[in-house]
């Protein structure tokens, strides 16, 4: 009989990066939430991409560092009226 294999466990120190969607209302644009991040947890800010009007800010964000520091960074920023949604990564490698 076939012995079950455990499945791993992610720890809450293993470390993580995760691509994210920004999305900032207009009262937002202006503030430094991105820097306040970087000071407040233990992570690591890559933003891939941007793009500020006066009526939104999109910045599209790499996020790396412990994964409950990653968490913790996320739920902050959605605390603080910023939409943030995962990037989608296709599948099909080119």
């Amino acid at each position: 009989m076939p012995t079950k294999k455990k499945l791993a466990t992610t720890k809450s120190t293993s470390p993580t990066q995760q691509r994210l969607w920004l999305m900032y209302p207009p009262k937002l644009i202006k503030k430094p939430l991105l820097w306040e991040v970087a000071k407040r947890f233990d992570v690591i800010t890559n933003i891939r991409q941007a793009s500020v009007t006066d009526e939104i800010g999109i910045v599209c964000l790499e996020l790396d560092g412990p994964r409950a520091e990653v968490k913790a960074a996320i739920k902050w920023l959605e605390k603080h009226g910023v939409s943030v949604e995962p990037v989608e990564i296709s599948a099909i490698a080119g």
